[in-house]
């Protein structure tokens, strides 16, 4: 362990083996570092935050500060960062109000610089947020998501496995799996086939998905039509019924389809 004399690190922070802390680094009481980060210059750390193994973190960011949220009422929650997560300059990263009592960074997450990620959101494994993104409370991002820079999502959003957003978007409905999406408002510009060939999925999965978007995005149906033809024509498969799943649980509806793009 490597700590600055310029470091303000509490006695009953809890850090772990190999990790360094750069100077002018805060890091309150309440904390909780795994073997092996770098906690670079001027990073703040603030109660109830977890960090998991060989994770760093870059000067300026800001780690479980209160939320942005006029009814948290100074609750106890957490903010959980998992292993070998990335947090470039400036990230504002905040914990989790009494809906959820905590924000989640799971495992290989990249957060590129002045990303802000507001309470209680799930961001999933290998995701990358580029950077000056900024997601509202409760959102939820699935494995191997991909934010373009510069994009917004709004609460309560959900955003499925495998999603690509283009960069410079207003994410205002939920986007389901495995699809990039782009223009404004937010709609389907296609099945992210690169991103699932380098992930291992066959040429006749991506097909099969492609398939069932054109049904969802392209034909002109509404999602409730959409669905009933997919149920009834499209072969069941662990990705069809991800789809579906995912279909089921969208509050907030879904973006738009390829056709439904005006001008």
């Amino acid at each position: 362990m490597e700590i600055s004399n310029l470091a303000a690190v509490h006695p009953n922070a809890k850090i772990g083996k190999n990790v360094k802390i750069e100077p002018f680094v805060s890091i309150a009481a309440d904390v909780e570092i795994g073997e092996g980060c770098w906690i670079g210059p001027h990073v703040t750390i603030a109660d109830g935050v977890r960090i998991g193994t060989n994770t760093k973190i870059f000067p300026g960011a800001v780690l479980g500060s209160v939320p942005q949220d006029l009814k948290f009422d100074d609750e106890q929650s957490l903010l959980e960062i998992g292993n070998n997560v990335v947090i470039r300059e400036y990230c504002t990263l905040n914990r989790g109000t009494k809906a959820n009592y905590k924000t989640t960074i799971k495992d290989n997450v990249l957060l590129m610089a002045y990303v802000h990620v507001a309470h209680d959101c799930v961001i999933g494994h290998n995701s990358i947020i580029a950077n000056s993104s900024n997601l509202a409370g409760h959102i939820e991002l699935g494995n191997y998501v991909i934010i373009g820079g510069m994009s917004a999502i709004h609460q309560f959003v959900k955003i499925g496995d495998h999603v690509m957003i283009g960069g410079g978007s207003l994410v205002r409905k939920d986007v389901p799996p495995f699809v990039k999406a782009a223009r404004e408002p937010l709609s389907y510009v296609g099945v992210n086939s690169i991103g699932l060939q380098r992930r291992g999925f066959s040429t006749k999965q991506i097909n099969h998905i492609q398939d069932i978007y054109r049904i969802l995005f392209v034909k002109g149906h509404n999602t409730r039509q959409a669905i009933s033809i997919i149920e009834a024509t499209i072969k069941a498969t662990p990705e069809r019924e991800q789809i579906l799943g995912f279909l089921a649980d969208a509050d907030r509806g879904v973006m738009k389809g390829f056709r439904q793009i005006s001008g």
